[in-house]
């Protein structure tokens, strides 16, 4: 069992940034590999970003290539995911998750542990 808990979400003007933290508990870090997704209100929940269980691969949705950087400490179990050059249709709540040996990265059906999520919210 792992249990995720995320942090550092709020309230910011488009072009700002935040750092989202998830902290995990309850096993081997290592062992998971991690990412992120948002569901924005009415929408279904989508892919944002992903990283692999040493931290040397990472993935990310179009949508915010180049601007968000998905990375992990193994030491401190937390995943980190640094926003910048928010835009309006960053709004959303955050969710991190934890997948053993996910085949698909981008579905969130391949993960086994959600956080309970934190809200984003970028004003124009």
């Amino acid at each position: 069992q792992v249990q995720l808990v995320e942090s550092g979400g709020g309230l910011v003007q488009a072009g700002g940034s935040l750092r989202l933290s998830c902290a995990a508990s309850g096993h081997t870090f290592s062992s998971y590999f991690m990412g992120w997704f948002r569901q924005a209100p009415g929408k279904e929940r989508e892919f944002v970003a992903a990283i692999s269980w040493s931290g040397d691969s990472t993935y990310y949705a179009d949508s915010v290539k180049g601007r968000f950087t998905i990375a992990r400490d193994n030491v401190k179990s937390t995943v980190y995911l640094q926003m910048n050059s928010l835009k309006p249709e960053d709004t959303a709540d955050y969710y991190c998750a934890a997948a053993r040996r996910p085949r698909r990265w981008v579905s969130g059906n391949e993960y086994d542990y959600w956080g309970q999520g934190t809200q984003v919210t970028v004003s124009s």
